[in-house]
């Protein structure tokens, strides 16, 4: 039997509101299938046209960690993303990761994942922790998300990173903004950023 998705389940996988729902379903645009209340169920065949989906997407499973000395704590979040996935039934999945801040927004499997996400070819992605995925803009990434059919599944609700990492992502926003104000070559820029690194490392 075919899935039927709630309109509550339809608008966010479709990135629209329940009143676009229910006007494409009186303008004959969507088909949709009344539960014996009465109830409005979305198809899911319907929601992979009005997405234009293949038929089959992937679960990806994304990992990252600050530097290279916490390798062992990316295999971990790599073990934890394929049990998860195995209890829920997901199948063979595919993982992307990183070693870098997240803050930095140049990281290869995160544009990886940016990229197979707009080209609709992710269902899911899964993280051991938000700031995984990101350190700042998580709800926002969330729904961008959700406009292409893409649900974003957080194992851990608890912040994973660890005492350097946030150190290290303060220091990176501060040397960004002295970089904005003094230069990126300027004594002061290199003063303020110095300074920094010893005041919270201390």
């Amino acid at each position: 039997m075919e899935k039927l998705y709630t309109l509550k389940e339809a608008k966010k996988l479709l990135g629209v509101t329940t009143k676009t729902i229910q006007r494409w379903d009186k303008e004959g645009k969507i088909r949709v299938v009344r539960t014996v209340g009465g109830r409005r169920r979305i198809p899911e065949s319907e929601i992979k046209r009005i997405l234009g989906l293949r038929e089959e997407r992937v679960v990806v499973g994304y990992a990252r960690v600050s530097s290279t000395t916490q390798k062992d704590d990316l295999e971990r979040q790599k073990q934890l993303i394929h049990s998860y996935a195995k209890d829920r039934g997901y199948g063979e999945i595919q993982i992307l990761d990183d070693v870098g801040s997240g803050l930095d927004e140049n990281r290869k499997g995160f544009l990886r994942l940016l990229e197979m996400v707009t080209e609709r070819k992710v269902s899911k992605v899964i993280v051991a922790y938000e700031d995984r995925l990101t350190r700042f803009g998580f709800e926002t990434l969330r729904r961008m998300f959700q406009a292409f059919g893409t649900a974003i599944e957080v194992i851990n609700s608890r912040e994973k990173a660890p005492q350097e990492e946030l150190v290290e992502d303060l220091i990176t926003i501060v040397s960004h903004f002295a970089g904005k104000l003094y230069g990126m070559r300027s004594h002061k820029y290199r003063e303020v950023v110095e300074g920094a690194r010893k005041l919270l490392s201390g």
